[in-house]
């Protein structure tokens, strides 16, 4: 960032003369209207007898506040403020003072500001500016309780302070530290009376402490001594929920919005309440007030559309939307939206269209391209989406390598295996030896049963890339699950378990081979960690099996029945208890 003068060179030069105390010029120096001047003038004009003074400041001083301007407008601004920071040090003027305050302002020099607010109150002790700055750096550096002394000295010197600045920075304190604020927030609200954004921050950081009964029983005393307000009115729904009062929080808003009906903000929350609640019909009358208020809101516009989908109002959803992307506002979350609106619907050509409207760059653009492919191929329209594909991925290897594995899985998904591999035979032609192209294949491999397939291809990637734990994983627990070789499988599970401690999935496959090596208690040990961060399904199967045959049947059962009622299609629960329990 650049500091631009608001003033000709000559005028800043002139503004830092009348800080000084006035004299008559001497000599042509004194006249020069640039360095170059100046130093032409230093070359002809005769020696002066005794040195020249410039009001408080010396020569030097001087040369040294033009040089810094000249400096700022070059952009150097971090040096510029460093030199006027020295300057008000050395001269104590008040112009100099604040000119060093505006360029450590720039350069987020919070020590520089401290002082230099410091050195001001003590040059100007009647001036509540200095206190301002300094209780507002106080507050950025966590020092509440001088912050709240300078907060209150600006009162005393009558400037203006909004003390619920305070407490937008005291949520994290602990809570004794917090209740000395408040003791000292009680003491200034007897001080000064009138000050009412002092009750304010008072009843806030009583709501962060959790005394919340306290926080409305002062809320209601403000409300006695001033007019409401938009924020008292936010303020006070919100200790409600605190209390898990929501009638009263509700009718808190619904009053408050009868008193101020066009204030944006107020509706939005008591939407969102509404929200909340799960009153959605509510809500969109809300939204719709605001709608007609401002017909060009498409914030609340949009914010519509998603509750109309969580309501099932596609229909109205969609033409919601629809607005949206005519006018290029939020455009690209519209076109998603449009496409799972018509996917619900299935109204296949127009989802995949909308989803392929969703444009690079843009939050959901992978998904959406995902989504149309996998549709696409539903249909049987394969080279649409193949063709799709490659125009968006043209000239960009890593898309183009990213969108053969979506296209890829698509394919398998759908049925078409043999098309997913001539299409990664022919993307690693191309690019060789991309890990993600083999392990896409390996995926393929693993749809047909080929082992053998698989395994070439997770021990080339390991081969590339030694500590690619998802490979490591992925071959390890196919040995042990497939195979015999539990003491390579697990080699290589550990291996991947140093690499990713923490990965669930890995986890859960070193207690599947643990436990087909016999190692019960190891392996119930590491699934039943697996299942608490992960509760999948095959991680219940895992689980049960092992603690069936340490003898624990009615614990194994259990956790059988819970995944199966979590998820009543698995294949995986229903093969383990037809192996283990047929009768259930």
């Amino acid at each position: 960032m650049k500091i631009r003068s608001t003033t000709p060179f000559v005028l800043a030069i002139s503004l830092l003369l009348q800080a000084c105390v006035s004299q008559e010029a001497q000599e042509p120096i004194a006249e020069a209207n640039s360095v170059v001047e100046m130093a032409e003038a230093e070359a002809i004009a005769p020696a002066p007898e005794a040195e020249i003074e410039y009001g408080s400041f010396t020569e030097e001083q001087l040369y040294q506040a033009i040089i810094s301007e000249l400096g700022a407008q070059r952009g150097e601004v971090t040096e510029a403020g460093d030199n006027y920071f020295d300057l008000a040090l050395q001269t104590r003027d008040l112009g100099i003072i604040r000119r060093a305050v505006q360029f450590a302002s720039v350069n987020n020099d919070v020590n520089a500001l401290l002082q230099l607010g410091l050195l001001w109150t003590e040059i100007d002790p009647l001036a509540p500016q200095p206190h301002l700055m300094l209780s507002f750096q106080f507050l950025e550096t966590g020092n509440f309780d001088q912050a709240l002394s300078h907060m209150a000295r600006v009162i005393e010197l009558g400037g203006e302070m909004d003390f619920s600045a305070l407490a937008a920075r005291t949520g994290q304190l602990d809570p004794a530290t917090r209740a000395d604020l408040i003791e000292n927030l009680q003491r200034l609200t007897n001080e000064f009376t009138d000050q009412f954004s002092i009750r304010i921050a008072l009843v806030q950081l009583l709501a962060q402490n959790g005394e919340f009964e306290t926080a409305l029983t002062e809320l209601d005393q403000l409300f006695e001594l001033t007019e409401s307000t938009p924020n008292l009115v936010l303020l006070q729904a919100q200790i409600l929920q605190r209390l898990e009062d929501s009638n009263g929080a509700d009718r808190a808003l619904r009053n408050g919005l009868r008193d101020f009906p066009n204030d944006k903000n107020l509706r939005l929350t008591y939407a969102r309440f509404l929200i909340q609640n799960e009153d959605f019909t509510g809500a969109q009358d809300q939204f719709a007030i605001l709608i007609e208020q401002d017909p060009q809101d498409w914030e609340t516009l949009f914010s519509m559309g998603l509750l109309d989908i969580e309501m099932e109002n596609y229909e109205s959803a969609a033409n919601r939307f629809g607005r949206l992307v005519a006018v290029d506002q939020r455009a690209d979350e519209a076109n998603y939206y449009l496409g799972y609106i018509n996917e619900r619907l299935e109204r296949w050509p127009e989802a995949i269209g909308h989803y392929r409207e969703v444009r690079i760059g843009t939050q959901n653009f992978l998904a959406s391209q995902q989504l149309a492919t996998r549709l696409s191929i539903g249909l049987g329209d394969l080279d649409s989406a193949h063709a799709h594909l490659s125009r968006l991925s043209r000239g960009q290897p890593r898309l183009e390598i990213l969108f053969n594995t979506v296209e890829s899985g698509a394919l398998i998904q759908a049925g078409y295996g043999a098309e997913a591999k001539q299409l990664l035979d022919r993307a690693l032609n191309k690019f060789p030896n991309e890990t993600d192209l083999l392990f896409a294949r390996v995926l393929y491999y693993d749809s047909i049963g080929d082992q053998a397939g698989s395994e070439t291809d997770l021990r080339q990637i390991i081969r590339m890339q030694p500590d690619d734990s998802r490979a490591l994983n992925h071959l390890g627990y196919m040995l042990a699950d497939q195979t015999t070789r539990f003491d390579e499988a697990l080699e290589l599970l550990e291996r991947a378990i140093a690499i990713s401690p923490d990965d669930p999935a890995i986890i859960d496959s070193l207690g599947w081979v643990q436990y087909k090596l016999g190692r019960y208690e190891e392996a119930l040990a590491n699934l039943q960690r697996a299942f608490a961060v992960f509760p999948d399904h095959e991680v219940a199967s895992h689980v049960g099996e092992v603690l069936w045959m340490m003898g624990r049947q009615e614990e194994a059962t259990q956790v059988w029945m819970d995944a199966l009622e979590a998820r009543p299609d698995s294949e995986l629960i229903n093969e383990v208890l037809e192996r283990f329990q047929p009768d259930l």
